[in-house]
């Protein structure tokens, strides 16, 4: 085009920032392995606008600022963000379009190979006077023919320079350190901590890549139980439920590609392997965590559901992944800990009745999503609900129900240290929820109170209930500087009429060491 050398090395320092504005487009959309929506779109579109206003005060560079802004609008005038048309569109803006456009088709995407050289010059040449300028546009094509594009992994640097003056040696170090910056920020977002995996638009990048180049099998991983190890023993435990399975993952993927989908679940594809080598390594997986779990008290209740779909060479990711989905989902419906493939389900006979069906799985669901240990522990709020429904129940079928509180006390002449209070109270807990039954629920009420529904009790029975958890609390708690006390009364009208006792003759009753 005839530029001099400082014109072309002042529109590779602005070429180099023409896409910075991305770094305000959030991840999730940036890296979607599938096609976008229209409001992705949207805000893909507004990289544009970020990128100028990011640059507008950087002075060392000229032209940079239109370059980041107008980079994609058209020829015609159709583009954005301003909707420009010809020779309104500044020519550094013009040239980079072009520019971006060949490196576009020409990189290997999460969803294709990079295009064919001829499918490239085709694409440039049917769109100079519409997307492009025609006369960047032949001149462009003409380098293609003449076999002059060279692209290096060392473009910021070119050999063959002379030296840079001073002004031309702070800009390139002053791009250096930003492109840098971004990468090693990019790489410290693109791994999750607590797993040591890939977060998920990292691994979904890689994933669907790797389907692009071979056949295998993709896995939709599910920890069950999670959100109860976290109610009952507080985000530590499950996080360590987190890391065990992440660990684990890490130590037999080999040659696969595994990440972090979310909160408590995982994706994996393993390439180049069968259905019977897949079935081998899930059951390698779910042998290996149900023996890791067991040296974990707290998380001994969590296991993993898996959903698969094999794949081949070239399939969407967005489709294969909807279908391990599937499989996930169903095998949720049946049962958890276990995994099942998509490609069973055709397969799979059902009853005549889907209703039926449904609700014979619904139930199941229901029964094993609501394995606990010990008593139903519940915030208060839901305990709340729990004692009014109970208290409904009660008076229609004349059940005895009763509502226990148990206060710590602090001992006489005893110094009251926050480490003690956590750690009785914490005792506590644990001997009101494994020494009353499964049907019964607890809640923490205050500070150093608990509530206790005792469902179908027999009243002369509450003491030893109590005394069961009493004696466990001190064989756990060995100080003295805490006495734990209760009271109680029944839940509705009818156990009042069945025991006509004053609840004031059941205040402070306690129990001392045994």
């Amino acid at each position: 085009m005839g530029w001099n050398r400082s014109e072309i090395v002042n529109l590779r320092h602005a070429a180099h920032l023409h896409d910075i504005g991305k770094v305000g487009i959030p991840d999730i959309i940036l890296n979607k392995p599938s096609k976008l929506t229209n409001e992705e779109y949207a805000v893909i579109k507004e990289h544009t606008v970020i990128g100028a206003e990011i640059l507008k005060n950087v002075s060392i560079i000229n032209h940079v600022t239109e370059v980041a802004r107008s980079h994609h609008e058209r020829y015609d005038g159709h583009g954005y963000p301003d909707g420009l048309k010809g020779e309104e569109i500044p020519i550094h803006a013009r040239i980079v379009a072009v520019a971006d456009s060949y490196d576009a088709m020409n990189s290997r995407r999460i969803y294709r190979n990079s295009l064919p050289k001829e499918t490239i010059y085709e694409e440039i040449r049917k769109n100079r006077g519409t997307q492009f300028d025609p006369e960047i546009a032949d001149i462009f094509l003409r380098l293609m023919d003449e076999n002059r594009l060279t692209i290096t992994d060392t473009y910021l640097e070119i050999d063959d320079e002379p030296a840079l003056p001073g002004m031309e040696f702070e800009i390139s170090n002053f791009i250096s350190n930003v492109m840098n910056t971004m990468k090693s920020q990019e790489e410290v977002e693109n791994f999750d901590l607590l797993t040591g995996l890939p977060m998920r638009n990292t691994g979904q990048k890689m994933i669907a890549q790797l389907m692009q180049e071979h056949n295998g099998c993709l896995i939709f991983m599910d920890m069950d139980n999670l959100k109860k190890i976290n109610d009952i023993y507080g985000h530590k435990a499950g996080d360590r439920a987190l890391k065990a399975l992440g660990a684990l993952l890490s130590e037999h993927i080999g040659n696969s590609v595994g990440c972090r989908f979310g909160g408590d679940e995982f994706l994996l594809f393993v390439p180049d392997a069968g259905k019977n080598e897949i079935s081998e390594l899930m059951e390698t997986l779910f042998s290996r965590f149900d023996s890791e779990k067991k040296k974990d008290f707290e998380i001994r209740v969590a296991s993993i559901s898996a959903g698969l779909c094999m794949c081949t060479k070239g399939d969407s990711f967005d489709e294969c992944s909807s279908k391990a989905d599937k499989a996930l989902y169903y095998v949720k419906q049946n049962g958890k800990h276990n995994f099942f493939f998509y490609q069973q389900m055709d397969n799979t006979v059902f009853p005549v009745s889907s209703v039926a069906k449904d609700l014979s799985l619904v139930a199941k669901a229901l029964r094993n999503s609501g394995n606990y240990s010990g008593a139903l522990n519940l915030n208060y709020r839901e305990f709340s609900k729990i004692y009014e429904y109970i208290n409904q129940l009660g008076e229609r079928h004349k059940y005895h129900c009763f509502l226990v509180m148990v206060t710590m006390e602090t001992a006489p002449d005893s110094m009251m240290y926050i480490e003690n209070i956590e750690q009785a109270l914490e005792y506590m807990e644990e001997a009101i929820r494994h020494k009353i039954r499964r049907i019964d629920v607890c809640t923490r009420y205050s500070a150093m109170q608990y509530l206790i529904i005792l469902f179908e009790s027999d009243e002369s029975q509450i003491p030893k209930v109590m005394d069961r958890i009493f004696i466990q609390y001190y064989k756990l708690y060995d100080k003295r500087d805490f006495i734990p006390k209760y009271e109680y009364l029944p839940v509705n009208e009818h156990s009042e009429e069945t025991n006509p006792q004053n609840t004031s003759d059941h205040l402070n009753q306690d129990i001392h060491p045994v």
